[in-house]
C-alpha cells in the first residue's frame, strides 16, 4: 500500500480513538454515574495531569532507547485495556485512577503519530509541510466519525463509548508495528549528563524565539482546554430554557460541536500555503484572533435565532486550533535538531496540553464559579465567554510585540534534515 494511505489510516484510527469518548464521556459521568461538576472536571483534568508527565518523557524514550513506532503502539494497546477496564468501573476514585492511567500512556501517542508521520515521509523524500497536512486531516475525519458514530448509535450517555475506544485502540497499536521501523539517531559523540537524561530537548529553552514561542504555545493551551471543557456543557444549559430546549443545539449537541472538527480538515489542508505565505508568527496571530471570536461568538449566540452565530464559532475553531497546533508542531519539527525530534514533539505537547490545559483548566474553573449564581447555579455565559475572549485579545497584542522571528519561505518549503 503506498506510505501515504498508511500514514492516513494511522492518523484516523489516533484521533478516532479519542473522538469515541472525550466529547461525550462528561455526559455518560454525569447523567449514568451521578458524577458532580468537580469530580467529572478532573477526571478530565487527568489529560492535563498526563500531558505535563509523559510526553516528554516517552519522546526521550523513542529518541534514545525504542523506535517510535513501537512505543506509539504500545501505548494504543495499554491504553485500550485501560478502557476496558474503565467501562465497568462506577465509582469515582476507581474511575478516576484507570483515566489518569489513560492519559498517561494515550497522550504522549499524539506527538509520537506526528513524529512518525515525520520521519517516515522525511525517509521517502517528501515534504513535510506540504505533504503531513493532508495526511493529518484524515485524524480530524476520524475523530468526527467516532463522534457521530456514538451520538447516533445512542451511547453517548454509555459505557459502549469506551469498548469503542478500546477496539480502535487495539486495532491502532497493532497495526502500528507494521508500520516503517522509526530507529533513534545514533549519536557518537560523548554524551553530557543531561544528555544522558535525554532533557536536549529542554535546551530549545536558551533561544529566546522558541522560549517565546513555547511561553505562549503554554498561554494558547488553556484557550484551547476551555472550549473542550465547557463547550457541550454551555450548550446543554440552554435546554433550561423552554424556547430552546427542543433545539437541535441542545438536542443534539455533540453534532453541533463536531462542525468545529469538520471546519479542522478544511483548515488543516490550507496550512502549507499560510505557512508558506505568512510565516509561522503572523499563522499564530491568526490563531490567537479566531480564539477572540470564537469565545465572542459564543457569548451572543444561542440555539434559537442566534444558532448561525454558534456555527460561525465552530467554524472559526478551525482556524483557532490548526493554526496553532498542526502549524506549531510543523515549527517545532523545524526548529528542533534531528536528534531530538520525538522529545521536541513531546515539549510541545507538555507546554500546550500539559502545563496549559492545567493552568486553563484551573484559571477557567474559576472564571465559571465567579459568574455562577450561589442560590441557582444558573451560569452567566455571556460574561464567561467575554471573559474568555478578552483573555485571547491580550495575548494577540503582545505576541507580535515579543516574539520575533523573520519569514524565510524556502525554510517551510524544505522542513526536512
Amino acid at each position: 500500500m503506498n506510505i501515504k494511505y498508511r500514514l492516513v489510516v494511522m492518523n484516523f484510527l489516533e484521533f478516532f480513538v479519542w473522538g469515541s469518548w472525550l466529547i461525550s464521556m462528561g455526559a455518560y459521568m454525569f447523567n449514568v454515574l451521578h458524577f458532580d461538576g468537580p469530580q467529572v472536571a478532573s477526571v478530565y483534568g487527568t489529560m492535563g495531569i498526563a500531558a505535563i508527565i509523559t510526553p516528554a518523557l516517552f519522546g526521550i524514550v523513542a529518541d534514545r532507547w525504542i523506535n517510535a513506532e513501537r512505543v506509539f503502539g504500545i501505548c494504543h494497546i495499554l491504553g485500550a485495556i485501560l478502557l476496558l477496564i474503565a467501562s465497568r468501573i462506577t465509582d469515582y476514585p476507581t474511575l478516576y485512577l484507570i483515566m489518569l492511567l489513560n492519559s498517561f500512556v494515550f497522550m504522549p501517542t499524539i506527538g509520537l503519530n506526528s513524529t512518525v508521520s515525520y520521519i517516515i515521509l522525511e525517509k521517502r523524500g517528501f515534504n513535510i509541510v506540504k505533504d503531513f497536512p493532508p495526511i493529518r486531516v484524515w485524524g480530524t475525519i476520524g475523530f468526527i466519525f467516532a463522534m457521530w458514530t456514538v451520538d447516533l448509535l445512542g451511547w453517548g450517555k454509555s459505557p459502549l463509548q469506551l469498548y469503542v475506544s478500546a477496539g480502535a485502540g487495539i486495532l491502532l497499536g497493532i497495526y502500528s508495528f507494521t508500520m516503517p521501523p522509526c530507529a533513534p539517531v545514533p549519536n557518537k559523540e560523548k554524551r553530557s549528563f543531561a544528555s544522558s537524561l535525554g532533557l536536549d530537548a529542554f535546551s530549545l529553552f536558551k533561544r529566546k524565539k522558541m522560549m517565546i514561542f513555547f511561553l505562549f504555545a503554554l498561554l494558547l493551551g488553556a484557550a484551547l482546554q476551555i472550549t473542550n471543557t465547557y463547550g457541550s456543557t454551555f450548550l446543554d444549559d440552554f435546554g433550561r430554557n423552554p424556547a430552546y430546549a427542543d433545539s437541535f443545539g441542545v438536542r443534539h449537541s455533540n453534532l453541533l460541536i463536531s462542525i468545529s472538527q469538520i471546519s479542522e480538515t478544511l483548515f488543516i489542508l490550507t496550512i502549507p500555503f499560510f505557512l508558506r505565505r505568512f510565516g509561522i508568527k503572523n499563522v499564530m496571530l491568526m490563531s490567537i484572533f479566531a480564539w477572540v471570536f470564537r469565545f465572542g461568538l459564543f457569548g451572543i449566540g444561542n440555539p434559537g435565532s442566534g444558532l448561525w452565530l454558534l456555527i460561525l464559532s465552530m467554524i472559526i475553531y478551525g482556524m483557532a486550533f490548526d493554526f496553532f497546533n498542526i502549524s506549531g508542531s510543523l515549527f517545532v519539527e523545524k526548529e528542533a535538531d534531528v536528534k531530538i525530534r520525538a522529545s521536541a514533539q513531546g515539549l510541545f505537547m507538555l507546554m500546550t496540553n500539559g502545563i496549559g490545559a492545567f493552568l486553563g483548566n484551573y484559571l477557567s474553573g474559576q472564571v465559571v464559579k465567579h459568574f455562577t449564581d450561589a442560590t441557582t447555579n444558573a451560569k452567566d455565559w455571556p460574561s464567561i465567554w467575554f471573559s474568555f475572549a478578552a483573555y485571547a485579545l491580550a495575548l494577540g497584542i503582545l505576541f507580535p510585540l515579543v516574539f520575533r522571528y523573520k519569514h524565510d519561505p524556502t525554510t517551510m518549503d524544505n522542513i526536512h534534515h
